[in-house]
């Protein structure tokens, strides 16, 4: 009988959960933040962000815990809101206070009402009826007009992206340098990711999580096998100084990139398994395969881990992580320059590739206006052969038989001047 009331409570729970916009309108509305929610529900902040953004569902135990309070929070307008949730002391307070002393106005006077304030402040069943005529025109020249409401600039793209990077900048950069043991790499990882979310704004500024979208190209560039042939990256840093931290670190090092990219993300980030595969493009089994194979290796190697419960290692990892003090300056470079610089490296590559364009323009003019317009056969290099016999008959003249052929042919055919050649 009790698991079929369990089975229709967390049926109607399906039911009555709002889409992912009406659970954060609720919040903002409520005025609460993603850490009120998250502890009064008894999950992370990244997790009613996912919620909040679509990712992911809630399911199970939080999702009917996750339903109620959403549903107390949609309830709060009408009744002032039920006591045990977060902020809603003061929105009791705000629902209270114009009801605990109503105004009560004076009577009107034949001159009218006795001051500006008053009039704003008449309840609805003070107004003049029918039975006691009174002109409106008396009483509304003398209300002030209503002031028109402040208009909040809206912030521009290179204010939002200022605000994300001051927002996930710094954490990126010591999440990197977990990741790597190198300063030199973190920075470099961090800059490159952001360089590229500017470059993309567009697409960034409409991602329902843009800390995950700069945070998967960190991540990724940071793990990329070709920094171990570059001479600057090539060896680590200086080992922290504590050795609870060296030991932290180096049993960090130690494990695989995807075992160590996944324990980061699930027990330093704080997202849930399915948000953890999506991240590291796995599936579900397989990330929590390495998360538990990450888990044996690093309590191996750190003592603290040794006797802890499963259960309980990831909120002590997570405490470690953040307990852990780099021996580095990780403070990353302003928002500013980071995004000047990678808007003059897009000026370099364009006009760099426009003038490769250019030249390879130039030459193709150059060959077509010399190449020639037809075909030449080229000319066979003369060859001996053997065993070709020699010629026979007369040989041919040399030039100075050729000339005394010419005379010959020249002089008559008789006469005495063929027998006595003159002299010329």
């Amino acid at each position: 009988m009790t698991r079929s009331v369990e089975t229709t409570s967390s049926e109607d729970s399906e039911l009555s959960l709002p889409a992912p916009e009406e659970r954060r309108r609720l919040r903002e509305a409520a005025e609460l933040t993603h850490d009120e929610v998250a502890a009064a529900v008894g999950v992370t902040a990244a997790t009613v962000r996912s919620w909040e953004s679509g990712r992911t569902d809630p399911r199970g135990r939080k999702r009917e815990l996750y339903t109620q309070f959403l549903a107390r929070l949609s309830a709060r307008p009408q009744d002032g809101g039920p006591a045990g949730a977060p902020g809603e002391a003061k929105t009791a307070r705000a629902a209270e206070e114009p009801a605990a002393d109503p105004p009560v106005p004076d009577r009107p006077t034949p001159d009218g009402p006795t001051s500006d304030t008053q009039a704003p402040d008449r309840p609805a069943l003070d107004r003049p009826t029918s039975d006691a005529p009174t002109s409106d025109a008396r009483t509304e020249p003398e209300r002030l007009p209503a002031e028109p409401p402040a208009r909040v600039p809206v912030p521009g793209p290179a204010e939002a992206f200022d605000g994300l990077y001051a927002l996930a900048a710094r954490d990126l950069t010591r999440q990197a340098y977990l990741l790597t043991g190198r300063r030199a790499l973190a920075l470099e990882a961090v800059e490159k990711a952001f360089v590229q979310a500017w470059d993309r704004w567009p697409e960034v500024a409409t991602d329902p999580d843009p800390v995950g979208w700069v945070r998967a190209i960190a991540y990724e560039y940071a793990l990329s096998p070709w920094h171990r042939f570059r001479r600057a990256h090539r060896h680590l840093d200086k080992p922290p100084a504590e050795p609870a931290d060296r030991i932290l670190l180096d049993a960090l090092l130690s494990l695989s990139p995807a075992n160590r990219r996944t324990v980061l993300l699930y027990d330093g980030v704080g997202l849930d398994l399915p948000d953890t595969a999506a991240e590291t493009e796995a599936t579900t089994p397989t990330a929590g395969h390495r998360l538990v194979h990450a888990h044996a290796d690093l309590a191996d190697r750190i003592p603290e881990l040794a006797d802890v419960p499963l259960e309980k290692q990831s909120a002590l990892l997570r405490d470690l992580f953040t307990a852990l003090r780099p021996p580095v300056d990780l403070e990353p470079r302003p928002a500013a320059v980071v995004r000047g610089g990678g808007e003059r490296r897009t000026r370099l590559w364009t006009r760099a590739t426009l003038s490769l364009t250019a030249m390879i323009a130039v030459s193709t003019s150059y060959t077509l206006m010399t190449a020639p317009t037809r075909y030449e056969p080229p000319l066979a290099p003369g060859e001996s052969v053997s065993g070709v016999p020699p010629l026979a008959g007369p040989q041919q003249l040399t030039e100075r038989g050729k000339q005394l052929h010419d005379k010959l042919r020249a002089d008559p055919q008789a006469g005495p001047a063929r027998i006595a050649p003159r002299i010329e």
